[in-house]
């Protein structure tokens, strides 16, 4: 399967971040797993938005590709990750990103999991 990054559905769309997710990808042991194309810019943190999940974090684990740019992965238990240009990487559950330089990053995460997180994100976004 192929599919351009224009062609993958919007789910956020606002100043400093695009997430486009695909749901339906393929499947792993998790189950359903989407693709997600996202474009952060410089300054992006999202652990505002992580606020009233479980340790006020993203429970939805990833695998993923930098594409370009440079981020902060911060976990429940302190340590972080820099992710830059060209990494591949896989982050646990329990953690928050923070974006450094302009981003472009591919993740392919449990579907329900990462929807139910970007579902509050939203929620949130809607509420302030």
């Amino acid at each position: 399967m192929r599919l351009p990054k224009d062609d993958i559905p919007v789910k956020i769309d606002i100043p400093g971040a695009v997430v486009r997710h695909l749901p339906d990808f393929g499947t792993a042991a998790t189950g359903p797993l989407a693709a997600e194309y996202f474009s952060l810019g410089a300054g992006t943190d999202i652990a505002p938005l992580l606020k009233g999940l479980q340790d006020d974090a993203c429970q939805s684990v990833h695998w993923g590709f930098m594409i370009d740019g440079d981020l902060v992965v911060t976990y429940t238990d302190g340590s972080t990750d820099r992710c830059t240009t060209g990494d591949l990487f896989h982050w646990p559950a329990g953690h928050s990103v923070r974006v450094e330089r302009d981003a472009e990053v591919i993740l392919f995460s449990p579907q329900y999991a990462h929807a139910e997180v970007m579902d509050h994100m939203i929620a949130t976004m809607a509420s302030a």
